[in-house]
């Protein structure tokens, strides 16, 4: 179905992406993209549907057909009817202003007759569970529910391939495995041939039929999912236990981990994440009963919560339970009815200047705040805004393990570059409080790893950290605090591995392996001598 023939793609003054690489993927196979951030992934998954190099620019080598079409000869244009494509950031490829136009939008280009059109739009509003959304603008959804919309609207026209580039970024833990049955029977039933790259391995590696591993040096390694997550160098949950035990090939699921758990004969022992030291002295965030209303929708009602200095607390809960909204708030962006402080202080009434150096927030899409030419401006411009010494900014991209070209645009990073650029943005006024929603979108596990290590750090040093999260895995090594939100209000709020032990939906892999032990990490586990 896709087939990958000595192909070379690169950019003027830059390495080359990929390097004389050859593989075919099979009709009726979902095949998951792996790789660092930066290696390659989204521009593979443009050469699938001609947007490298027709749109993105460059030079391609070789030859990529798509059920028989060189994209070499068919523009994007021309692929319509054979792929489907959603990016990274959703929002970006809508063109419509309501959830019902985006899903009948691509049909209509297509020149599809209204009543076939209109099938189809309630079929995969059903299948994606967001007929209760039709009528939404587009724009008050969440993250979560935009990608859902996104990857209705390539459903609805019934491609023969779908190449998804991070599907499950913005979707809660329950969002992300509906997506993913949905598509995965599409797979089965119908024979829909599906590309995704995705850097929760965990979401989707059980569902996998091959796996092509990106590592960077322009090499592309294609096979089966258990094989390549033996060597590549991103490392999930399960993978990370399959090294330390020794176990190859890597078990996909839960279920295989734990079946090869009950044969393994070594002294496996589990210890507890310690409990969390209360937190001493005044909150530096207040909340008290906080409601906000978004149009006709209550985003928050009655909300009272505090957060201290030196601690690192996950707000989770399903799209559109008001995350997002609480951060917003927080920094002063949103009216509300309640009472919201800052250091004693209303940030409403706050000036930019000082917010700045109280207050920092970075959106779920970061790209809003980045407006410069270059990486090297962007990093310049904030020295100059935070007051501190030249090289400041860049200095904290590196400490993220970013190393990027100071020259380019920062439009032409991955998400997670860009979002690793504008974390450094704002961590160069040293922040009192930091508020990050959705951090993880786009990041590898080496730099959720930095990021951890990162955000540890600054709540050793007295910083205040708010992470608005679906990343289960993440907020388990991060935080030592969990606040669940569902329908605008607390459901939950205690010592995160509580809070995620006791919830199938919240319990990291390692907890669901180990289970009834309390386990969230891999560093809870000790592997000792052989059992006798």
């Amino acid at each position: 179905m896709i087939t990958f023939d000595q192909v070379s793609i690169g950019y003027e003054g830059r390495v080359p992406v990929v390097t004389d690489v050859s593989f075919t993927i099979a009709e009726g196979d979902l095949c998951v993209v792996v790789g660092r951030t930066g290696s390659g992934k989204s521009t593979i998954l443009g050469a699938i549907n001609a947007l490298v190099p027709h749109f993105t620019g460059g030079r391609l080598e070789g030859d990529v057909r798509v059920a028989g079409r060189s994209t070499r000869r068919h523009r994007p244009r021309d692929l319509a009817d054979v792929v489907g494509y959603v990016g990274q950031d959703p929002i970006q490829g809508f063109v419509t202003d309501t959830v019902e136009d985006e899903v009948a939008y691509g049909m209509e280009q297509l020149g599809l007759d209204h009543a076939a059109m209109r099938k189809r739009v309630e079929e995969t509003l059903d299948l994606m569970g967001i007929g209760p959304l039709r009528r939404r603008p587009l724009t008050s959804l969440s993250g979560g529910q935009q990608q859902r919309v996104a990857i209705a609207s390539v459903l609805a026209a019934q491609p023969r391939v779908v190449v998804l580039d991070e599907p499950t970024s913005a979707l809660d833990p329950t969002a992300a495995q509906d997506v993913l049955s949905a598509i995965t029977t599409l797979v089965h039933e119908v024979g829909l041939t599906v590309v995704l790259a995705e850097h929760r391995l965990e979401r989707v590696m059980h569902a996998a039929d091959s796996m092509l591993w990106l590592p960077g040096d322009g090499r592309a390694e294609l096979g089966a999912p258990g094989d390549i997550l033996a060597v590549a160098n991103v490392v999930p949950p399960l993978s990370d236990l399959a090294r330390r035990l020794d176990w190859t090939p890597v078990p996909l699921s839960v279920r295989e981990a734990r079946r090869r758990l009950e044969h393994d004969r070594r002294d496996i022992v589990t210890t507890p994440p310690p409990a969390p030291a209360p937190p001493t002295g005044e909150p530096v965030v207040r909340v008290e009963d906080l409601s906000v209303r978004l149009g006709r929708v209550q985003a928050l009602a009655e909300v009272s919560l505090d957060f201290h200095p030196g601690t690192v607390t996950a707000v989770m809960g399903r799209n559109g339970a008001g995350k997002s909204t609480l951060l917003w708030t927080l920094q002063g962006a949103l009216e509300h009815r309640g009472t919201v402080r800052v250091h004693g202080v209303d940030p409403r009434a706050t000036t930019p200047v000082e917010l700045r150096r109280t207050l920092a927030l970075v959106p779920q899409t970061p790209a809003d705040l980045l407006y410069l030419p270059t990486v090297a401006q962007e990093c310049e411009q904030a020295d100059r805004e935070s007051t501190v010494s030249p090289g400041t900014t860049a200095g904290l991209l590196e400490a993220l393990g970013l190393d990027l070209a100071t020259d380019m645009d920062p439009r032409d990073l991955s998400e997670g570059q860009r979002l690793g650029l504008v974390l450094a943005i704002q961590l160069a006024a040293g922040p009192k409080v930091l508020l990050l929603d959705e951090p993880t979108r786009g990041l590898d596990y080496a730099m959720k790893h930095q990021l951890t290590d990162i955000l540890a750090g600054l709540a050793a040093r007295g910083t205040c950290v708010v992470v608005s999260t679906h990343d289960v895995e993440f907020a388990a090594a991060t935080s030592d605090r969990t606040v669940v939100l569902g329908d605008g209000e607390v459901v939950a709020d205690g010592p995160t591995n509580r809070v995620l032990t006791s919830s199938p939906v919240f319990a990291p892999q390692l907890a669901k392996v180990f289970h009834p032990e309390q386990v969230l990490t891999l560093a809870d586990v000790r592997v000792g001598a052989l059992a006798s």
